[in-house]
């Protein structure tokens, strides 16, 4: 079977995609049991707001690489 250049490039998309996701749901777990964490064990609230901006961070990250794949996508049709 004879794998295109056009093949190879939707792998390596969906691929990304696969990465997005990740990152995504590895991010809202970690925000969430960083908040339930920080408020049992009397933080202070200076780490609740790094926590939320790591996660603001990787959130941006996230929309900014879906954004381009989807850029590719359309791109690739036309």
């Amino acid at each position: 079977m004879h794998v295109t250049a056009g093949g190879d490039q939707d792998r390596a998309l969906a691929r990304q995609a696969r990465l997005v996701a990740v990152v995504i749901a590895v991010t809202m777990l970690v925000w969430v049991a960083a908040q339930a964490l920080g408020g049992r064990m009397g933080l202070p609230a200076r780490y609740a707001f790094l926590v939320d901006f790591a996660a603001l961070a990787a959130f941006v990250w996230a929309l900014v690489v879906t954004f381009r794949l989807w850029r590719a996508r359309r791109n690739n049709r036309g």
